[in-house]
């Protein structure tokens, strides 16, 4: 994986260029920092060259994402599924124009598959599977709603002014029925192996965790010793590390949502 931290105005460029709609893009050689990995060779012989992805750039952090749990599912995806990927990481409180030239709602994560840029990560992650099926990541379709009513609640409890509004009984709700399943059917959504399903929801459970204890002092009870177990199993995975936001990051992100 190589990435790249675009910026809208720079003198330094990297010696190799990237077209896009008929322009040139030079990408800065002062905030561009290169990580390599062991490329499977059935997924090289289906792509040889890396997937162009556009995440959310840390505010905190050169050459980091950013607090996106949308743009942390794909590159989950893609690390799952050992996928070569160039990563550029885009300031989004100010917008490159030749960012608003592939995605013209200035929203991430966006994909180039097939020369065409894609958004929305429901999307993404299909097409990925449809096109790289192997390894697998596809939950069943009864098991792929489970704990999707989480991040909702969450957002309802953190933004929450009112103790006594119930919006944190019905997180508690959403996160007892999930304990309940893992128990039944864990330690992930699918049994022994991480699914599409997981991949959506642990970038959501890493903000619930951080976003919650900064602003609310609040923590997932010990009583619900499976959801605790299975935060921390897939919070520890390779891929989850190495693509996860800053907890300054979460914290800065939700901020104006907790401050209004």
């Amino acid at each position: 994986m190589s990435t790249f931290r675009v910026q809208p105005a720079t003198t330094c460029a990297i010696s190799s260029t990237i077209k896009h709609f008929g322009f040139t893009l030079r990408f800065p050689q002062k905030n561009c920092a290169v990580f390599r990995r062991p490329r499977n060779l059935s997924i090289m012989a289906a792509s040889t060259d890396p997937l162009e992805i556009c995440v959310k750039a840390s505010v905190i952090a050169p050459n980091k994402p950013g607090d996106c749990p949308f743009c942390q599912r794909v590159l989950l995806t893609m690390e799952e599924k050992h996928l070569p990927y160039d990563m550029k990481l885009v300031d989004l409180s100010n917008k490159p124009e030749w960012f608003l030239k592939v995605s013209p709602e200035g929203k991430v994560p966006v994909i180039k598959l097939e020369e065409k840029w894609l958004p929305d990560s429901d999307v993404i992650t299909q097409l990925l599977e449809e096109k790289f099926p192997d390894p697998p990541l596809v939950t069943p379709p009864e098991k792929a709603s489970v704990g999707s009513k989480i991040f909702s609640t969450f957002i309802g409890f953190l933004k929450s002014k009112d103790p006594g509004d119930g919006t944190e009984q019905a997180l508690l709700n959403e996160l007892s029925s999930f304990d309940n399943y893992i128990k039944e059917n864990g330690p992930f959504i699918n049994g022994e192996k991480v699914s599409a399903a997981d991949l959506s929801l642990a970038p959501k459970l890493y903000h619930l965790e951080i976003a919650l204890g900064h602003y609310k002092k609040w923590s997932v009870p010990d009583s619900l010793q499976y959801v605790k177990s299975y935060m921390k199993n897939i919070f520890s995975k390779d891929s989850f590390i190495k693509t996860q936001a800053l907890p300054e990051d979460v914290i800065a992100g939700w901020r104006p949502k907790v401050l209004g």
